[in-house]
């Protein structure tokens, strides 16, 4: 089991607010040289802690709407169940 320290810990709090930060600006924020951090941003990468970067992406700016087609099976053809099912799809 890797061993975390209070540094990894703020190097972790850091990265995952600020996925894009530099490793030069992640140092002087954990008050360690550039090699030290990125040994220790390293480590958490390889132990599997830091599982990946991704971009968060405002989907509502790429597209105004999105169209979805699906198919859905009713165990009972009545009434009250097509109006439950249509509640449940309708938007609060």
């Amino acid at each position: 089991m890797l061993r975390v320290e209070d540094r990894d810990l703020k190097i972790l709090s850091i990265r995952s607010r600020e996925g894009r930060i530099s490793k030069a600006e992640l140092a002087k924020r954990v008050n360690l040289s550039a090699a030290p951090a990125w040994e220790r941003l390293k480590r958490l990468e390889e132990a599997g802690i830091i599982a990946g970067y991704r971009a968060d992406i405002a989907l509502k700016k790429l597209a105004p709407h999105v169209t979805v087609f699906m198919a859905a099976e009713l165990d009972r053809h009545r009434a009250q169940g097509f109006q439950l099912f249509e509640r449940a799809l309708s938007p609060a």
